[in-house]
């Protein structure tokens, strides 16, 4: 279990500097290019958002890996600890304010999933087949491509860029949990279609990620996406993610208490002025106007 959050919170550092390092480019791009892929090819040429993807993939591994060690439950939350370094590289790096308001919205965040961790359960290598992985796993997916759908109405792309951030790279840890199993289990073949999926949600991810950073500061968006990805997979893991929550400390409702915490830090994120624009239904309007 701790070689499995220490692997978890390394992953979560590399994950958060990319963010930090991506958010750079894809702000000063035009807003058009919003959930485009257009807007990948051009942030590919630059060689800055390339070193931070870079970042992120090298991410991945040790995340699948914490997911071997210990349970999706302990593991995803540990991957948001790196919000604290993704505010001080905003304020320092990306020139952003950083009030009170987002700071302990932030240590609230952390702070609960340090208690789903200590409250999870003991790591599953199985999980469910069939008719509800198959429902959960097309549910996410539609959210996470929803905005797509939409995204030529008015107002849909702020908020919407970040649900379907979150929601993707939701299903993309979930689906990490996935690959861990299949490879406990020798199914190398099962394991690499699996992981084929975890690249088509992170591209869905990284798309809507960097859309939703061309209006919105990272140290807000990020812990909106983080705990999106986090409280998510938590949820799927007793239904379909083969976790016993029965033996957790008062049957489940720790973790549930503890989730209670991270969903807190993010409403008051969300109340904060600067993303109570964002959910406007005119915010790109509301953004452009207000820039000199």
């Amino acid at each position: 279990m701790l070689l499995g959050l220490l692997l978890a919170l390394a992953a979560s550092v590399l994950f958060n500097v990319a963010v930090a390092i991506q958010a750079l480019d894809a702000r000063v791009l035009p807003r058009e290019l919003s959930l485009r892929f257009g807007l990948l090819r051009r942030l590919v040429r630059r060689r800055r958002w390339r070193i931070g993807m870079l970042l992120a993939v090298l991410g991945w591994p040790l995340h699948a890996a914490a997911l071997g060690l210990a349970p999706l439950t302990a593991v995803q939350p540990a991957l948001a600890a790196g919000l604290l370094i993704l505010l001080v590289v905003a304020a320092r790096t990306l020139g952003e304010s950083v009030g009170s308001r987002e700071v302990v919205a932030v240590l609230l965040i952390v702070a609960g999933e340090a208690g789903v961790a200590w409250a999870a359960p003991d790591r599953s290598a199985t999980h469910a087949h069939g008719a509800p992985l198959v429902a959960a796993l097309v549910g996410l997916g539609a959210v996470a491509l929803l905005p797509y759908a939409l995204r030529d109405r008015t107002g849909v792309r702020g908020f919407a860029a970040v649900a379907s951030a979150g929601v993707a790279f939701a299903l993309s840890g979930f689906v990490t949990k996935l690959v861990s199993d299949d490879l406990s289990s020798g199914a190398i073949f099962s394991a690499w279609l699996w992981a084929d999926l975890v690249g088509a949600a992170a591209v869905i991810g990284v798309l809507s990620e960097n859309s939703a950073f061309q209006t919105r500061p990272a140290s807000q968006v990020a812990p909106l996406v983080f705990s999106a990805q986090t409280v998510l997979p938590v949820l799927l893991a007793p239904l379909v993610g083969g976790e016993d929550w029965s033996q957790t400390p008062l049957g489940g409702g720790a973790v549930l208490l503890a989730l209670s915490a991270v969903v807190a830090g993010v409403v008051l994120i969300a109340r904060s002025r600067v993303v109570s624009t964002l959910i406007s239904p005119h915010a790109t309007e509301l953004v452009v106007d207000a820039e000199p």
